[in-house]
């Protein structure tokens, strides 16, 4: 959509095992930006990797624990003993996990075990080869679409904990803050494009990365496969998850909450405050654009 051209940039995606790499490259210079979750960097942070999430692009928080529909395990309580997959160990869901069974006090008994993504994770599942799943909401679309239904837990009080955001070293942020600023408006108009027409979007994904889509489906289901994957992840992409108004923010408050209950359990090892990994100097340059705009290109996209 050319929404990069102001930056005088093009965007090349780097796939990662999870938000720890992410927060890795960045701190050695070998990525300007990534979009991990916020664990790895509270706990990078006292080490000296001096970075901040500067837009917020998940503000719900889009991890949680889910079991096969017929799973004995009827509660988080009943994980004791159990084994979790996860996608990787550098994911955010290992330390979900972590948290959620440090939080049980089950901890000493469960195995958390890296499975990866997708057809893999759904087999293992249903071959019973792990009990439970601690991945996120993208995924269980897609292990659902692949005959594996599940059970979600819910869970309240990680509700409104923010998800990944763009990161970058302070000195990027002050370097190459117009870049930084184009970056993160080239999200936030995909997001509002996504979210109003999904279907517009899953097949540009299709056209610029045609390796996404699926093979050994009819187009059809391929699109309707996509599509509720995306939408899962839509849930997670409003303004209304984490409690804000405007594309411009991050709710420091939120991601406060979440840092003391990563402290509280054990996932970071000394208390931070949500200013020194989270960012809003740069947002109100951010939100210099035409939301309506962006909503009627995506209505109009043929």
């Amino acid at each position: 959509m050319g929404w990069f051209a102001n930056g005088a940039f093009k965007i090349e995606l780097v796939p990662l095992a999870g938000s720890a790499d992410c927060d890795k490259y960045v701190g050695t210079g070998e990525l300007r930006y990534a979009l991990p979750s916020i664990e790895p960097l509270a706990a990078l942070r006292p080490q000296g990797v001096k970075a901040k999430a500067f837009y917020t692009a998940y503000q719900g928080y889009t991890y949680g624990i889910a079991v096969p529909i017929a799973s004995p395990i009827k509660s988080l309580a009943d994980l004791k003993g159990k084994k979790i997959g996860v996608a990787s160990m550098a994911s955010g869901g290992a330390v979900m996990v972590k948290a959620v069974v440090s939080n049980l006090g089950i901890a000493d008994t469960v195995s958390i075990i890296a499975i990866g993504e997708g057809a893999q994770a759904a087999a293992l599942t249903r071959n019973g080869e792990i009990d439970a799943l601690g991945l996120y909401d993208v995924q269980y679309a897609i292990i659902d679409s692949l005959g594996v239904k599940l059970r979600i837990f819910p869970n309240p009080e990680m509700d409104r904990f923010p998800g990944n955001g763009l990161v970058a070293l302070d000195d990027t942020l002050v370097q190459h803050r117009a870049e930084a600023v184009a970056l993160a408006q080239g999200y936030a108009k995909g997001t509002i494009f996504a979210i109003n027409n999904p279907e517009a979007a899953v097949r540009i994904n299709w056209e610029v990365f045609p390796y996404t889509k699926a093979t050994g489906k009819d187009e059809a289901t391929a699109l309707k496969d996509d599509v509720r994957a995306l939408e899962a992840r839509i849930v997670n992409f409003k303004l209304d998850k984490g409690g804000v108004k405007n594309w411009r923010e991050n709710n420091l408050a939120n991601y406060q909450a979440y840092l003391d209950f990563l402290l509280k359990w054990g996932q970071i090892k000394q208390p931070i405050k949500a200013e020194e990994v989270v960012t809003n100097e740069l947002l109100p340059d951010i939100d210099k654009f035409d939301v309506d705009a962006v909503v009627k290109a995506a209505k109009d996209y043929k």
